[in-house]
C-alpha cells in the first residue's frame, strides 16, 4: 500500500483544476463564471500565492487569514481545496481527514475526485488504525471507479477484519481487472491470495490461484510452494503423491536433502524404486544428499536393489499389460518410473481401450506425454482429467504448455 504522502501526491492530479488557481473571474466545476467578493478573493490569492512559493509559514499564516475572511459558498469551496493541497503538502494527516470528508460532503466534486478522496480517506484511516472507516471508505471507492489497487486495499482491510473470504474475493477481483488491461498480475498478489486462501479453509480458490500463479511466474521456488500447498490441501493418493514429487523433480523444485529423501520414499510407496533410485541420484548430482550419510547410505542402497529387480519384471508387465485396464495402468507406471515415457503413454491409452479409471489413466497419460515433450497430446488428455486429480491435472498442464 502507498504511504499517506505518497497517495496524497497521486490524488494531487485530480484535484489540480481546482487547488491550483483562483483568478479573479473563477470558475465553478460546472463552468459558470462565478465572483469573489474583492477581501475573500485577495485572501486566497495571498493562500495560493505562499503555497506555490512552497513557504509553509506564510500558508499557515495565510490559511487562518482566509479561513476569517471567507463567508460565501463558492470562496469556502476554494478555501477547502486549497486547505487540502496545503494539508497535502505539509503532510498534516488531521487536516487532510478533515479537509477531505469536507471535499466529500460539499457536493461539487466529481465522481472520479470523489473515487480517489475515499481512496486516500480510507489509507488515512488504516494510518489512525480506524479499521471499519477505512472499510466503508475503501468500498466506496471502488464503487465509484473500481482499480485493482483499490480492490487490494480493501482486501487488506478485510482481512484485518478477519473477513477473509470476502478479501479472497477482493484479490481475485483486482487479478481479474489487472488482467483485463493486459498488464501482468504481480507475483505478490498470487502469494498474498493463496495465504488468505489457506487462512480460510477456501480449498478451491487456494488450488486455483497457485495454478495461476506457476503459470505466471514458474520459477522453481513457486513451483515447491504451490505442490507444496496442493499436497496439503488435496492430501492425495499414493498415486497422486508420486505424481506431486514427479512434478517437483520435473520443475527443479526439490529443495534440501529432506525433499529429495520425502520424493524416494513416496516413489518406494507407490511401488515405484525406479524413481526412487533416480531421485536419490539426482540429489547426489545436486550436492544436496550426501551419499556417506547414514539415511541416505540406506536408502540408495535400498532403491538400487529394489530398482533393479523391477526392471528385470518390465517384460513381463508388457505381457501382462494388454490383458486388463489394472495391468494397463501398471505396466504403464513402471515403464514411467524408468523413464520410458513413450512406452508408458502406450499403456495408459491401452487401459483407457480396456475401460480403466479414466481420470487415472488420462492423468497418467498427461504426465508421460509432459515429460516426452509431447505438449498438445499431454494437453489434450490433462484436460479430459475431471474429479479429484483435475487440480493436479491443472498444474501438471502448465507444465506441459512449457515443456521442451
Amino acid at each position: 500500500m502507498r504511504s499517506v504522502s505518497g497517495i496524497a501526491a497521486m490524488l494531487a492530479f485530480g484535484l489540480a483544476g481546482a487547488a491550483s488557481a483562483v483568478p479573479a473571474a473563477a470558475q465553478t466545476p460546472a463552468g459558470a463564471s462565478v465572483r469573489l467578493p474583492r477581501d475573500e478573493r485577495a485572501a486566497l490569492t495571498a493562500l495560493q500565492a505562499a503555497l506555490a512559493a512552497r513557504d509553509y509559514a506564510a500558508a499557515a499564516s495565510a490559511l487562518s487569514a482566509a479561513q476569517a475572511a471567507v463567508r460565501s459558498e463558492d470562496g469556502r469551496y476554494y478555501l477547502t481545496n486549497l486547505q487540502f493541497q496545503y494539508a497535502r503538502e505539509t503532510n498534516n494527516v488531521a487536516l487532510q481527514t478533515s479537509t477531505i470528508d469536507a471535499l466529500i460532503a460539499n457536493g461539487r466534486t466529481g465522481q472520479a475526485e470523489l473515487a480517489q478522496l475515499y481512496a486516500l480517506r480510507g489509507t488515512l484511516a488504516v494510518f489512525a488504525g480506524d479499521r471499519e472507516p477505512a472499510e466503508r471508505a475503501f468500498t466506496r471507492a471502488l464503487e465509484l471507479a473500481p482499480t485493482p489497487d483499490t480492490a487490494l486495499a480493501l482486501a487488506q482491510v478485510k482481512v484485518s477484519l478477519r473477513k477473509n473470504v470476502e478479501a479472497l474475493g477482493l484479490i481475485d477481483r483486482a487479478i481479474q481487472m489487472r488482467a483485463a488491461t493486459g498488464q501482468p498480475v504481480l507475483e505478490s498478489w498470487y502469494k498474498r491470495g493463496v495465504e488468505i486462501a489457506v487462512a480460510a479453509d477456501q480449498r478451491p480458490q487456494a488450488l486455483r490461484l497457485i495454478t495461476q500463479m506457476v503459470a505466471a511466474y514458474p520459477t522453481p521456488e513457486n513451483w515447491r510452494d504451490a505442490l507444496l500447498v496442493y499436497r496439503d490441501l488435496a492430501k492425495p493418493d499414493v498415486t497422486g503423491a508420486a505424481d506431486v514429487v514427479r512434478l517437483l523433480r520435473a520443475t527443479k523444485a526439490l529443495s534440501g536433502e529432506r525433499d529429495y529423501l520425502d520424493a524416494a520414499q513416496a516413489f518406494t510407496a507407490a511401488g515405484l524404486p525406479g524413481e526412487a533410485k533416480a531421485v536419490l541420484a539426482d540429489g547426489v548430482a545436486q550436492q544436496m544428499v550426501d551419499p556417506l550419510k547414514a539415511t541416505f547410505k540406506e536408502a540408495i542402497a535400498n532403491a538400487a536393489r529394489l530398482a533393479t529387480a523391477d526392471r528385470a519384471r518390465l517384460p513381463s508387465l508388457r505381457t501382462a499389460g494388454a490383458g486388463s485396464a489394472a495391468a494397463a495402468l501398471t505396466a504403464g507406471d513402471h515403464l514411467l518410473s524408468f523413464g520410458e515415457h513413450t512406452a508408458a503413454a502406450t499403456f495408459y491409452r491401452k487401459a483407457l481401450e480396456l475401460g480403466g479409471d479414466a481420470d487415472t489413466a488420462n492423468l497418467q497419460l498427461g504426465v508421460a506425454l509432459a515429460l516426452a515433450g509431447n505438449r498438445a497430446e499431454a494437453a489434450a488428455a490433462l484436460r479430459a482429467v475431471t474429479g479429484l486429480r483435475s487440480d493436479l491435472a491443472a498444474l501438471w498442464l502448465v507444465y506441459a504448455a512449457r515443456a521442451a
